[in-house]
This record gives structure tokens, sequence and C-alpha cells, in this order.
């Protein structure tokens, strides 16, 4: 067991993470999982929980922070009137079953393929916002039904194999789309609550019984963990809303765009490094 001065230092990290997980919950729409993710794959590791469920349990312990970062990003962008309620309706059912699908790929996945995964769809949407052209679109409004629908469960699916609320990926979607950042951040919010709260369960069946986990996890869950940073990350979330709505568009691009860059880097690094 680690002296307890070093786990006076790992909980005042995850108390900065929840602070910065906040931020990004309100300037992006996301949970902050991007953020918390890797975090927690460190501080694991340093509690000596096995390799082989370190990045589960970062993940779907992330995903139960995410619930609470989510919603209250979600009611503060409804009341400024910047949220694509329609879509949410149309993917009430969508969003959840990717969320269920990607428990049940986490199941049967190894640590460096979640990793991967991670990585990939990290650096890919990183390049588009960095290098974002206005040519660069697949439609000048949303897709109809079924290809909306089914863009609702691979966000929902990719988004729950990272620990994220779908913000990284719907911002995507909605603006390759020509839907405003704005419209896309606010609405990523509400996308982030539909599939935190169908991930939870799915994460508390995927690791349930798994050896190795610390003290106070159902399955993949660590409720220390998500106790420390939830009060946090509630409070600074309404800050983070206000910066977006003080941001240009472009300017919340290059945040985006540089943020997932470093997150790429970090988990390539964890892998090869």
């Amino acid at each position: 067991m680690p002296p307890i001065t070093d786990l006076v230092v790992f909980a005042l990290a995850l108390a900065a993470a929840g602070v910065v997980s906040g931020l990004l919950a309100g300037i992006f729409g996301i949970g902050g999982g991007a953020i918390l993710v890797p975090v927690f794959y460190q501080v694991f590791g340093y509690l000596d929980v096995p390799e082989a469920v370190r990045m589960h349990l970062s993940i779907g312990t992330s995903i139960a922070i995410i619930v609470p970062t989510s919603l209250r990003s979600f009611t503060s962008h409804r009341k400024r009137g910047a949220v694509d309620i329609d879509l949410l309706k149309g993917w009430i059912v969508a969003l959840p079953l990717g969320a269920i699908l990607a428990s049940v790929i986490a199941a049967m996945i190894s640590s460096v393929g979640l990793r991967l995964i991670f990585v990939v769809i990290s650096l890919g949407v990183a390049a588009r916002m960095l290098f974002n052209q206005p040519h660069w679109r697949l439609g000048n409004d949303l897709p109809p039904n079924p290809w909306k629908w089914i863009a609702g469960v691979v966000i929902g699916t990719l988004s729950g194999l990272m620990g994220i609320g779908g913000g990284v990926l719907n911002n995507t979607f909605m603006t390759m789309y020509g839907r405003p950042i704005h419209q896309a951040v606010a609405t990523s919010s509400g996308v982030g609550v539909l599939i935190s709260i169908p991930g939870i369960f799915g994460y508390i069946w995927a690791g349930w019984g798994a050896a190795g986990l610390p003290p106070l996890s159902t399955g993949f869950i660590n409720w220390i963990a998500v106790a420390l940073i939830i009060p946090i990350a509630l409070v600074v979330t309404p800050y983070g809303v206000k910066m977006a709505h003080a941001m240009s568009k472009r300017h919340l691009e290059m945040g985006f765009g540089i943020f997932l860059l470093f997150v790429g880097a970090r988990f390539l690094y964890s892998i090869y490094g």
C-alpha cells in the first residue's frame, strides 16, 4: 500500500482533475471523461490495480462521473436556448443502445484495445477541428433517418468505449452537417446524459466479479474516485458554460483540437512509451 502522503498527493490530483473536467463539461459540452480517464489510469496503476482491468475501471468510473456533470451542463445550456431538443428526442433510444453495446464490447476487449480506440478517435477528431475548412461538410443539415439514428448508436457506442459523454463525437457530427459549434456543444451536454446513465449499469455488469478491483468498487466503477470528483466538477461546470458562450467559434474549435491532441498523445505513450 502506498504511503499516506502519496495517497494525499493523488487525491489532490483527482481533485484538480475534477476542476478541469467540470470546466470542460461546460466549455465543450462533454462530461470531462477525456481528461479523467488518463488520470484514473495513472492513479489506479500506482495503487497496483492489475493492467487487465485498469483501463476498464478508468472508463467505467469516468462514465459514472459524467452523469451529474452532463446534467449540470445541460440545464445551464438549455437556459440559454442553445440545445437542439428535437435531435435529443430522436436519439432517446439510439444513444443508450450504443452505450449498452459499448459495455458488452468492453467486457471482451483488452486494455490495449480500449486505449487504441481512445487514441484513434481523439486524433481523428483533433485533426478535423484544428484544420477545419468551410468546405469540409457532409451536408447543410443533419441527415434524415435511419442515418441520423444510426449515427446516434455509433456515437453512443464509441463514446462508451472511451469513457466520454459523447461531446467529442457529437460536436464533430453536428458541425460536419452545418450546425454551429455553440449549438453542437450545448446539445452534446444532453448527449452525455443519454449515454452515461445506461453506461453506469453496463460497466457495473461488465466488471461484476472481476479480480483485482480496488475497495469500494462495483463492477468497473470505483465510488471513492466518483465521490472525490463530482462535487468539485458540479461547482465549476457553470463557469465553463459561461466561457463557452464568450468564445468565438474558431477559438472553441482550436481549443478542442489541441486538447484532443494532448489526450491522444498521452495514451500512445502509455501503450508504446
